[in-house]
């Protein structure tokens, strides 16, 4: 009797969320209106490829004839037999390390360090450092890494005496992941760095007002105390944004250090995919590749969204 009533209850409040939902949806029809371009975009473009990839990635198909059925074959030959993959696994661990949490806190304090400012500073500020990920600025970077003596940094280096002779940052294995790091740190404020823009400008005033008669004197205090606890949804948000960065980039390396980089020192999974996608057109064993690349950022959103959860509820 107990597992009955238990049952019913859950199905009662399981309507009673959907009929809040439509509810909601009627009051706030024009909004929704307003982002169901976007959604449109996204299911068609994002969550329909996903889908499609699961079934593929247990084929093997060229583009040119029909698809084949191969079972597991490209997982068992991705992670037995391509060592270029393996290897791949290892620099996006890496890249997806250093990148992630940096970027992450890099965003959050620029944009704390922004909110301080006078208003037409802050408009200023928040172009300066969103520009770069909405510009193609590996022209920029392939000038102050260039490998002759004309390169920025190998002038200023050899300036100071530190080198010698120039340095070939692009092509040389030892630098190639450290300058790919390096570009993708400074174009990784986009979405993110807007988002937590954003929830620092909607943080209640009164609440500083209120924090100060308990006591709170210094900016360290309300960032602990006011603005984190504020900022749950924009800092959730930020998070996912700088995990799907850190995981998929690929452009970066491409641009700069070339595709293959020098003894596959910045080849991530992103880049894999893309050999195999759009190079040698073997479209079964590309989606193979982006479906474990994704069952990797799941896991990880899922992980850090707990984790982030439990201090912002």
């Amino acid at each position: 009797m107990a597992q009955i009533a238990a049952e019913d209850i859950g199905k009662r409040s399981k309507q009673e969320k959907r009929r809040q939902l439509l509810v909601s949806i009627k009051q706030n029809k024009e909004c929704y209106l307003m982002i169901a371009p976007f959604m449109l975009f996204f299911i068609v473009f994002t969550v329909v490829p996903v889908i499609m990839s699961l079934p593929m990635g247990f084929t093997d198909f060229n583009m040119a004839q029909a698809p084949k059925f191969v079972g597991l074959s490209n997982y068992t030959t991705l992670f037995l037999s391509d060592k270029i993959f393996i290897r791949s696994i290892r620099v996006t661990l890496v890249f997806a390390l250093l990148t992630g949490p940096v970027s992450y806190v890099l965003c959050f304090m620029l944009a704390w360090l922004i909110n301080e400012l006078p208003p037409k500073l802050k408009t200023i500020f928040t172009l300066i450092f969103y520009a770069p990920s909405m510009a193609n600025v590996y022209t920029v970077w392939q000038l102050i890494f260039s490998g002759d003596i004309n390169g920025y940094l190998n002038s200023f280096l050899i300036e100071l005496g530190i080198i010698n002779s120039p340095v070939q940052w692009l092509t040389d294995g030892r630098y190639v992941l450290g300058v790919t790091i390096v570009v993708q740190l400074w174009i990784s404020l986009g979405a993110g760095f807007l988002a937590l823009r954003a929830g620092f400008q909607n943080i209640d005033r009164s609440l500083y007002e209120a924090a100060a008669i308990e006591g709170i004197r210094t900016k360290w205090q309300e960032l602990i105390y006011i603005v984190i606890p504020s900022m749950g949804p924009q800092m959730m948000f930020a998070a996912v944004m700088q995990i799907v960065s850190s995981f998929t980039a690929g452009t970066v390396a491409q641009s700069l250090v070339g595709f293959p980089s020098t003894d596959y020192k910045a080849h991530t999974i992103m880049t894999h995919a893309y050999d195999y996608g759009w190079v040698r057109f073997e479209m079964g064993y590309a989606a193979a590749i982006c479906m474990i690349l994704f069952i990797a950022m799941f896991i990880c959103n899922k992980l850090i969204s707990k984790a982030l959860g439990k201090y912002l509820d």
